[in-house]
């Protein structure tokens, strides 16, 4: 019994240890077997890995031939291009050779053609010169000859002639440059009388009359005590704004602006109407509106410079020029408006200059601009036309405008047609009937004071005060007085001028002895 059981034992362990064996076996098998399956796996993909990097190094390959085969084919196409052109000019230098051959061969010709020709003239020359020594010794015959019938030599003879002839046209050409210059002295007379009449005759202009003040008209009085303000501080905030006096009587329904500056008084006026119609008076909007009423009226001002070259015709005109030109529009010479004055001067400068055959632009431009130096915005002690022409030369203006602008008032010498044409047609505007406000009496007393003050200096003769008193002219005794007292007479006069005397614009002093002394009393 009990060796059954070791038996059984035994087959029982026998059977588990082969049991084991076998399904290790087993186990190892499906191992190889999947190691196997997992081998083929990654030879197949190896495989199509090896075949997919085969292709795209075929298909780069065969890119990269095209391209090296295109490249190949463009600098072959380059060469050849390049080969037709050296042979195209290898061509055409042998042409030029051949034809520099030609030439060469043509000039040979022509050299031996000069050469002959030369000799054939200098045989001529020979000739000539035979037969003019020839001719010379028949006339040296044929002289002896007159001088012995004559009686006199030949230089005798021949001076005795000129001085006849020079005496006779000596006198025939006095007479005759006598009645030249009569003849072009009437005509002369009659062709200016004729221009200026027919200038004047054919040109007008409107004109009006700028005063230092300007009323402002309002509804009714109440508003006076809202412009007013309390204690006083809208006016006061209204005048340091503006630079304007406001004058706030007991005139009815009108408030009066009051100020030498035309554009500030403008200012004030449109502000002014702005703040009554708006209805809101106080320092913040006082000083709101008149900036901005200041920047409109600028704009207004560049917009008048623009429409007035537009009515003239005038191109080409400097932005700085034009604005200037736009500011005559608040200005006034002696209560003649100056841009309504600078057109009509330009207007009468073109039909003049048309009647005398000279450049009808550049007359209008210089009659437009001639006294834009009456509207400085800093420099008041240079005289108008100095500072016109310095403003005309600055912003590129043609030297003859430029001159015609500084010479019309004799500042500086005229060296063009056009600037007697300005100077004639300033004066034409200038004291036309009606151009300028000016009492005549006060006008008289004023040229007679000039003419006194001038008769009052020591050694004296005679003093005329002409165009239109902006010049005393004054005639000294060159025995009483010497050119050194004469200088020394001019200044002292322009001085006593300005400290006795009340006038406008500026007085030329002209002390005329053996020279003329000038000095101005500005």
């Amino acid at each position: 019994m009990t060796e059954t059981i070791i038996y059984i034992i035994a087959a029982t362990i026998a059977g588990l240890v082969i049991g084991f064996i076998v399904a290790q076996s087993i186990v190892k098998k499906r191992e190889a077997v999947k190691a196997n399956l997992f081998f083929e796996e990654a030879k197949v993909k190896a495989d199509a890995y090896k075949q997919t990097r085969a292709l795209e190094a075929k298909e780069k390959f065969l890119t990269l031939k095209s391209e090296h085969e295109k490249e190949v084919n463009r600098r072959n196409a380059e060469i050849i291009v390049s080969e037709n052109r050296a042979k195209q000019k290898e061509q055409s230098l042998d042409a030029k050779i051949n034809g520099f051959k030609q030439k060469e061969d043509e000039l040979e010709k022509q050299k031996s053609q000069v050469t002959n020709q030369l000799q054939n003239l200098t045989k001529k020359q020979e000739d000539l010169t035979k037969k003019q020594e020839e001719t010379e010794q028949a006339r040296q015959q044929q002289v002896k000859q007159l001088e012995t019938i004559a009686g006199l030599s030949a230089a005798e003879a021949k001076t005795q002639m000129v001085d006849a002839l020079k005496s006779e046209v000596q006198s025939e050409a006095l007479a005759q440059s006598k009645i030249i210059v009569e003849e072009a002295k009437l005509s002369a007379t009659k062709e200016a009388k004729r221009i200026v009449l027919s200038t004047i005759q054919r040109t007008a202009a409107e004109h009006a009359i700028e005063n230092t003040v300007t009323v402002f008209n309002i509804e009714n009085d109440d508003v006076k005590g809202r412009i007013i303000g309390r204690e006083g501080r809208n006016i006061r905030a209204l005048e340091a704004a503006t630079g304007i006096e406001i004058i706030v009587d007991d005139t009815p329904e009108a408030i009066i602006l009051s100020g030498f500056d035309p554009i500030r008084r403008e200012i004030a006026r449109l502000a002014l109407h702005r703040l009554v119609t708006d209805g809101r008076i106080h320092p913040a909007r006082i000083e709101e509106v008149v900036e901005k009423t200041k920047k409109d009226l600028t704009q207004e001002i560049i917009e008048i410079g623009e429409r007035t070259v537009i009515d003239l015709g005038i191109s080409g005109l400097h932005p700085e020029l034009i604005r200037i030109v736009g500011r005559m529009r608040y200005r006034s010479s002696y209560g003649q408006n100056l841009l309504k004055h600078s057109r009509e001067v330009a207007n009468l400068c073109a039909t003049m200059a048309a009647e005398m055959g000279l450049n009808v632009k550049l007359a209008k431009r210089a009659g437009l601009l001639h006294d834009i130096g009456k509207v400085p915005d800093d420099d008041a002690e240079t005289p108008h036309a100095l500072l016109g022409m310095k403003w005309a030369e600055k912003y590129g203006e043609h030297p003859e405008v430029v001159n015609a602008i500084g010479a019309h008032h004799d500042e500086i010498e005229m060296t063009s047609m056009l600037s007697p044409i300005i100077q004639a047609c300033d004066a034409i505007s200038g004291t036309r009937p009606g151009a300028r406000r000016e009492d005549s009496e006060n006008y008289i007393k004023r040229l007679k004071d000039l003419e006194a003050l001038a008769m009052s200096f020591k050694g004296v003769e005679k003093a005329f005060a002409i165009q239109a008193g902006r010049e005393l002219r004054v005639m000294v005794d060159s025995d009483k007085a010497n050119d050194k007292e004469a200088d020394d007479l001019s200044f002292e006069l322009s001085q006593k001028i300005m400290k006795e005397m009340i006038y406008p614009g500026q007085i030329k002093v002209t002390v005329i002895r053996e020279r003329r002394a000038v000095n101005y009393a500005k």
